[in-house]
């Protein structure tokens, strides 16, 4: 069998986002940049396939030189081999399109992706994959078994969870559930420096057309200031927050 599990290269969210060029672009000085958790739980339980099943698990990733990092710590966790299309990631679709070549050539069994990315939570770029190769697809995906040519799994829905059966290819939207974050991994030595002499591959891009233009980004007005009312002051609490909140 073999998977392919998307990365995205995403900014830890411990980090203080500015913006530069009038706001026209993200400023990078100082941000710690980590794999998407969403992929990682993804990616975790590729390295089950591989261990259990024997399965290949390569990673890609659509970005810049910078990116090269983060796939190199997939590799450290046990992916096979990484791949870096050499272009920026502009928009869900161009970022689609991009693996969707890469799948097509390679022929790929399982992809993985995470539901959604923690920087600009699209969560649109596994359904494209799917429909642009006509794979089957599940999302909001929390249990993952595979027996043969045939996938189980569960997902999460409105009220509830779904099983379902399915046969491969199949695209999931990886979540937490799929693992626990307990069974994440972490590098070890021996899994750095074995990923040192992995193979990473860049690939020149095939659609570089992005259908989305960033205008601007924009941060969230800061919380106003807190009134505090006294608990006896009842008739006082009611006027705030019908004026000003305007909430009753």
């Amino acid at each position: 069998m073999k998977i392919l599990v998307c990365i995205s290269h995403v900014p830890d969210t411990t980090s203080k986002i500015n913006f530069v060029e009038n706001n026209t672009q993200f400023d990078t000085q100082g941000v710690q940049y980590i794999i998407n958790p969403n992929d990682e739980f993804g990616l975790t339980r590729a390295m089950w396939f591989k261990e259990k099943e024997g399965a290949t698990v390569d990673v890609i990733n659509v970005g810049g030189p910078a990116t090269e990092s983060t796939l190199r710590k997939a590799l450290a966790i046990g992916a096979d081999n990484a791949i870096r299309i050499h272009t920026e990631a502009l928009d869900a679709t161009q970022v689609a399109k991009e693996i969707v070549a890469v799948i097509q050539e390679n022929g790929y069994d399982l992809i993985i992706a995470g539901r959604e990315s923690i920087d600009y939570n699209g969560g649109m770029v596994p359904g494209m994959i799917a429909a642009l190769t006509g794979m089957n697809y599940l999302n909001n995906c929390i249990r993952l078994e595979i027996e043969g040519q045939n996938a189980t799994a569960v997902r999460e829905m409105d009220g509830g969870k779904e099983t379902v059966t399915t046969p491969l290819p199949l695209v999931i939207g990886a979540q937490k559930g799929l693992v626990e974050e307990s069974d994440l991994r972490i590098p070890n030595m021996r899994g750095i420096m074995m990923a040192r002499k992995k193979p990473l591959s860049v690939l020149e891009p095939q659609h570089g057309d992005a259908q989305v233009q960033t205008i601007a980004y924009e941060k969230p007005a800061p919380k106003g200031a807190v009134k505090l009312v006294e608990p006896e002051n009842i008739d006082q609490l009611i006027s705030l927050l019908h004026n000003e909140a305007k909430v009753i």
